[in-house]
């Protein structure tokens, strides 16, 4: 699938420069191989901040890990985990890596959840007497996952700073809110489809109190001007960013966790991680500013404006929905688009907060599935997939209100 979009990115560009260029615009060509070097530099300039970054965040990871505040959020979330999936024993090793891989996606341990998700896809595999069909354990787990409640955007701080942003976390509320509606469109999507128990007086507590607590949350801010609500989510944003290293590194030390030895083997990991991304990094941003400089990107923008313009709405969130658009497809390709409209229009420009926003709010939704049905060899996935991208589509409609209602 990847291979095919990343052509089809060539092709489609190839074919609007020719149409540009039977129109009298020879200069077209030129732009488009300029572009092609723009974002192979602009590619090595990403990654120079996001070894720091990555090396950084992995560090102070690595140090709450080994305090055991993972696990201790782990032990928290399986008495919910139990009810959700009635089809998995009481006690069953399912249930224990299904809270640890849902606990590191919150806290944006990408790198740890991933090999966790997958021994807790296999696990509860062992329990699957139809080995090509996926159970509801299984679809409710994956959508979870592809949902991805993110509550430390992390990497898109960092893309936002990389970028010049003056104020990188400014979009940490606007994230939280869009990433929530996503996680509970899609939860509830499948408890609709599995006729899950979501009375039970458990489910209802962690349902009942996420719920009057984004509501109080959001009932609190509705009173606030624009700039009041961007300052408070920037506000917000360091605090939580920075209250939670202060908080792995004093119950690490209280622990008698080596805080820097263990800072400096989880940086080594997010260094190795790092090194990794730089192919994927150029090859995605070449393909996209290919795209932008043939002109087919703007043209394909300019149709969906017409339409937004007839129904009378506001057009600026339109530049958004390429990110929006590819996101459940590629998350390199999203990451792409993001880095290249903030460049191109302003990492403040009212289209690129709505497109950090939209980054932030789910997984890549086919990458997901791919990897976790494949790592098993389930080839029905039943409603898992008609769910996971419901949830996609909340977070992606939560986004563009979310940005209107904060930065207007």
């Amino acid at each position: 699938m990847l291979n095919g979009l990343w052509l089809g990115f060539f092709l489609v560009a190839a074919i609007s420069a020719a149409a540009r260029w039977l129109a009298g615009d020879p200069g077209v060509f030129g732009a488009m191989v300029e572009s092609l070097f723009a974002m192979a530099k602009l590619s090595v300039e990403v990654m120079i901040l996001l070894f720091g970054t990555l090396t950084l965040w992995m560090g102070f990871l690595r140090i709450a890990e080994k305090a055991g505040l993972v696990e201790l959020l782990a032990r928290v979330l399986t008495p919910l985990f139990r009810r959700l999936m009635p089809g998995v024993p009481a006690g069953h090793p399912a249930l224990g890596l299904i809270t640890l891989n849902f606990t590191a996606n919150g806290l944006g341990l990408d790198n740890a959840a991933t090999p966790i998700g997958l021994k807790a896809m296999r696990a509860l595999q062992e329990l699957n007497d139809r080995p090509d069909t996926a159970t509801n354990a299984q679809i409710l787990f994956l959508v979870l996952n592809a949902s991805s409640l993110t509550l430390l955007p992390v990497s898109i701080f960092m893309y936002r700073l990389q970028q010049g942003a003056p104020d990188p976390t400014m979009v940490f509320l606007p994230i939280l809110i869009a990433t929530s509606a996503s996680t509970l469109t899609g939860f509830l999507s499948v408890a609709l489809m599995q006729r899950l128990k979501i009375w039970d007086p458990v489910v209802l507590a962690w349902l009942g109190g996420f719920a009057l607590l984004l509501g109080g949350f959001m009932a609190t801010l509705g009173g606030m001007s624009t700039a009041g609500l961007a300052a408070l989510s920037s506000l917000l944003g360091n605090l939580v960013l920075f209250g939670l290293i202060l908080l792995f590194l004093l119950v690490g030390a209280s622990r008698r966790v080596p805080v820097y030895e263990t800072f400096v083997e989880g940086a080594k990991e997010g260094f190795d991680v790092a090194k990794n991304l730089l192919p994927y990094l150029v090859a995605m941003l070449c393909a996209v500013g290919v795209l932008r400089a043939s002109g087919a990107l703007e043209a394909a923008l300019d149709g969906i404006r017409y339409v937004v313009v007839t129904l009378g709405w506001d057009t600026r969130f339109v530049d958004a929905l390429p990110t929006a658009l590819v996101k459940p497809f590629s998350g390199s390709a999203a990451r792409a688009m993001l880095i290249e409209l903030m460049k191109s229009g302003g990492v403040d420009s009212f289209p690129a907060l709505v497109a950090a926003t939209v980054q932030g709010s789910t997984e890549t939704t086919f990458y997901v599935l791919a990897v976790y049905f494949g790592a098993v060899g389930i080839q029905r996935a039943r409603h898992a997939v008609g769910c996971a991208l419901l949830a996609d589509l909340a977070g992606v409609l939560a986004s563009i209100w979310v940005c209107y209602w904060f930065f207007g």
